[in-house]
């Protein structure tokens, strides 16, 4: 018998938090992501350059979740 906690096993608690809090932390820093732009008056271009330099690594993390979802890993 594994260990549990609150009744999920460790794999269930690691699955939650790496999907949700971690995909949570992801909206918050893009969040951060546009005020920055805002209060640096970055204009639209900056404001793209913004997001897109620095919400790239996050599309490594959306990848492999949906590479996960359709091979079924």
């Amino acid at each position: 018998m594994g260990s549990t906690l609150f009744g999920f096993t460790e794999q269930e608690v690691a699955d939650f938090g790496l999907t949700f809090l971690v995909g949570g932390f992801m909206l918050f820093m893009l969040f951060i992501i546009g005020e920055l732009a805002w209060k640096s008056k970055a204009g639209k271009i900056g404001t793209f350059v913004l997001f897109f330099v620095l919400a790239f690594g996050m599309l490594g993390f959306v990848a492999k979740a949906v590479i996960k979802k359709f091979w079924g890993i």
